[in-house]
């Protein structure tokens, strides 16, 4: 009796999936809306994303304007979701959100719309437009739902992305700061660009780093340059040495930093003999 059931149990599977099917391709084809609005939901509530998906896909354009067409609209964004496909996901959030403003699932859709831009970012060294976008959306969400239950998840996202754009921006500088171990003539971008880092991301983790190497990078620069114009060069040095100083007293690159500052005044000092000599 037992294997008879072990062997009977694959069986009664296969029939239910096969039924199943040939509803499924029954209703699709069938012009009735009711039906396919009767089994999306129910595939949906079963977790069968893809077949829900394509049901709600058919009937969508012939429930707008009716009482269950906000229904129908949040489940096909949400099942796009649900399937990976962030790109179609947040289109049709957004569609959703413009469509019933006053919906009381405006706030989730806001969110998950904003969460498959998240999804689409890329790695930090590639571009950052759907970065800049989901970032945008998820500061949206923050402003307008303070109270909701997805504010912290969205405030989490929202740092996350913008420590990649932080390290995207820090490692540009940082490779102008490299290139111009070989070509000194890349340091004044590399000066430049720590300059902007540092104004653009006051509160970034990489702020020491961006600090020592625009130190570092202006340094190189000035005691690389013709004599002629390395005095003020190496002022405007002493100068990011005394800001970085200043806000990282125990600094990790003391060492490097007091290193460097001593040839910086080695030069300065050399060129105050030079004019107390005059």
């Amino acid at each position: 009796m037992f294997f008879r059931m072990r062997l009977l149990a694959p069986i009664l599977i296969l029939a239910v999936l096969l039924q199943s099917c040939s509803e499924y391709q029954k209703v699709l084809k069938n012009e009735e809306v009711k039906p396919k609005y009767d089994l999306a939901q129910k595939f949906y509530e079963e977790g069968d994303m893809k077949r829900a998906n394509r049901l709600f896909e058919q009937i969508a354009p012939k429930y707008v304007g009716k009482p269950q067409g906000e229904r129908v609209m949040f489940f096909l964004a949400d099942t796009y979701f649900k399937r990976k496909d962030f790109n179609t996901a947040g289109y049709q959030y957004e569609r959703f959100v413009k469509s019933y403003p006053k919906s009381e699932k405006v706030a989730e859709a806001s969110f998950y719309g904003a969460k498959s831009y998240f999804e689409l970012s890329p790695r930090h060294s590639l571009d950052q437009t759907d970065t800049d976008k989901a970032l945008a959306k998820l500061q949206n969400f923050i402003n307008a739902y303070p109270d909701s239950e997805y504010f912290d998840e969205a405030n989490a996202m929202a740092k996350e992305l913008t420590t990649k754009k932080e390290r995207k921006a820090y490692e540009i500088a940082k490779q102008f700061n490299k290139i111009g171990e070989f070509d000194f003539t890349f340091l004044t971008p590399a000066v430049s660009a720590f300059d902007n880092f540092i104004s653009d991301f006051p509160g970034s983790i990489y702020r020491e780093d961006a600090m020592y190497y625009r130190f570092e990078s202006a340094s190189q620069y000035a005691l690389n340059s013709f004599q002629a114009l390395q005095r003020p060069r190496l002022k405007e040095a002493k100068e990011y040495y005394a800001t970085l100083k200043k806000q990282f007293p125990e600094t990790k690159y003391a060492e490097k930093a007091d290193k460097l500052l001593e040839k910086v005044n080695e030069e300065l000092e050399g060129f105050q003999q030079l004019t107390e000599a005059k």
